[in-house]
Formats: structure tokens, C-alpha cells, sequence
């Protein structure tokens, strides 16, 4: 029987906060402009679920390959595995029942394609399992992975509901995950300079020089494809209104407050906690969503 203690490691071996991730499967709804319509809630759901169930099989590989790494970091030393609070052979067992888990959810999804949500789903965990083992030692590959999985929950989002997904979002999607990847690196790179050891293998081969122009290049591009997207002829007549363009304050001021916290406030560690804990950003994600509610819905 599980005591608290340990009930406590194992759901933060999962880590659940990295769920949040996941509400990417929710854009083929939302910007499809079928946010009122039940009919896509339970699919989009299943597959929310199943991807929450197979990232955390994924988060506990990582924790096992990385364990001993993870005892010279000043923060991931914390962790379960890490600690010693958790077995390696126990952490793999819960690997192997998420994952199983997960690819049970994906057969009660009320879809003809279910082949094709297996397939994201496995694509997904090999993808992720090959960068667990060895490409995340690659600089630029291993960021590429990383913005690869969110593109891989869109399209699953779009396929569980039959909603098709336009270039832009997967683009969009792509540039995003890419900009939070390098803010990422550019914390780890900190660590690497203050301490000289290395979080992860791949920092050796990134500079703050790099990182921060490759931040400039992927942030302007991310503006400049949000905006074409708003303005596109071919979204408006879809989408019924040539307004969406102002939903794009947010958008700027929010990519500037993550720049800013990584350069000036120097909290970049995890994009997931400043969309949790930073409240400019909760203000920008509010802003955006009510400004494109209102132009979508009202």
C-alpha cells in the first residue's frame, strides 16, 4: 500500500504539470470555430487523455536514462528517480501501464480513424523514446523533437474530430513549441556557464549568442506567421470575419514577456511554469482568447 510520501513521488514522476501541454489537441476545435459544438468534446478529450497518459510513459524513460545526470543538476536532483525515492524497475513498470493506458484510450475514440490516431500516438512515443536514448544529445535535433510533439497533438486533435488543419496552424504550432524549446536551452546554457557542468549533453554545442538570435529569428517569424494567418483571404472567408488581426497585441506582448523573463529576470527554466505562475502571461493568454472569442463566437 502506497503512504502518502510515495503516493506523492509517483504522481510527481508523472509530472502532471506537463499536461498542460497537451490543450494543443483542442486547437483543430477552437480554431475551426466549432467551440460550441458537443459533437467534438468526447473525441478531442479521449485523445487529450491519451496524450497526457503517453507523455508521462515518456517523462519516466527520461527520468531513468537520466538519473544520473540529474543528481549533478542543482534542480533535477530533486526528482524521484533522481532522489532515490523511486526505483528505476518501479518507474519502468509505470511507464509500460501508461503507455498501455493510453493506447486503450485511443480505441474508444469515436472515430473511422482509428489506425491513424494509433499511429500518431506510437510515432509520438518513438519519437520521444529515440530522443530520450540519443537525440537529445544533437543541438537543433533536439529541439526539432520537441516542437515535432506538438505538432503531432494537433494533428491528432484534428483527425479524432475529422477537422482538417490548415498549414498555418501547423506552422503556427511548430514556431511556438520551437521559441519555448530554445528559451529552454538558453536557461540551461546559465547553468552550464555558472557551474561548467552540463545539463544536458547537447548544451556544449549551443552559446547564449546563438540561442538568443535563433530566439530573435524564430519569435519574428512566429509574429509575422501569425499575422499572415489572421489575414489570409482564405481564413476569413472560412472563419467569416477580416478582424482576427487584432487578436495579434497579445500574441507580441506575450512572446516578449517570455524573452523577458529569460534575459532580464533570468526564469526561463520551464515555459510551463511561467504559463502556470507568471501572471503578465495569464493576462496575455486571457487577453488573446477572449479577443478572439468575441470575434469568432459573438
Amino acid at each position: 500500500m502506497f503512504n502518502n510520501t510515495a503516493m506523492k513521488q509517483y504522481i510527481r514522476l508523472l509530472r502532471l504539470q506537463q499536461w498542460l501541454k497537451n490543450i494543443f489537441v483542442f486547437a483543430p476545435v477552437f480554431f475551426s470555430n466549432n467551440l460550441l459544438n458537443t459533437t467534438y468534446y468526447l473525441p478531442t478529450i479521449l485523445v487529450f487523455g491519451a496524450f497526457c497518459l503517453i507523455s508521462s510513459s515518456i517523462y519516466c524513460i527520461n527520468d531513468i536514462k537520466d538519473a544520473e545526470a540529474d543528481r549533478n543538476h542543482p534542480k533535477k536532483c530533486k526528482r524521484p528517480i533522481a532522489s532515490g525515492m523511486i526505483s528505476k524497475n518501479s518507474a519502468a513498470i509505470i511507464s509500460f501501464i501508461c503507455a498501455l493506458l493510453s493506447l486503450g484510450m485511443i480505441i474508444f475514440v469515436p472515430s473511422p480513424n482509428t489506425i491513424w490516431l494509433l499511429t500518431i500516438i506510437l510515432t509520438y512515443w518513438i519519437m520521444n523514446l529515440a530522443y530520450c536514448l540519443k537525440l537529445k544529445q544533437y543541438a537543433i535535433i533536439d529541439i526539432f523533437c520537441i516542437a515535432t510533439g506538438f505538432v503531432l497533438r494537433v494533428l491528432i486533435g484534428g483527425i479524432a474530430t475529422g477537422i482538417w488543419i490548415s498549414q498555418w496552424i501547423v506552422l503556427l504550432t511548430f514556431l511556438i513549441a520551437l521559441f519555448l524549446a530554445l528559451t529552454k536551452r538558453y536557461d540551461d546554457f546559465c547553468i552550464y556557464e555558472k557551474t561548467g557542468t552540463a545539463p544536458r549533453k547537447s548544451i556544449s554545442r549551443y552559446n547564449s549568442t546563438f540561442i538568443i538570435l535563433s530566439i530573435a529569428i524564430v519569435a519574428s517569424v512566429t509574429l509575422v506567421c501569425y499575422i499572415m494567418y489572421t489575414m489570409s483571404e482564405a481564413v476569413i472567408l472560412r472563419l467569416g470575419t477580416q478582424y482576427l488581426y487584432l487578436t495579434a497585441i497579445w500574441v507580441i506582448a506575450g512572446l516578449l514577456r517570455f524573452i523577458q523573463n529569460m534575459i532580464v529576470y533570468e526564469r526561463s527554466s520551464s515555459p510551463t511554469k511561467q504559463l502556470i505562475n507568471d501572471h503578465f502571461i495569464h493576462l496575455c493568454i486571457l487577453g488573446w482568447l477572449l479577443s478572439f472569442v468575441i470575434i469568432l463566437y459573438l
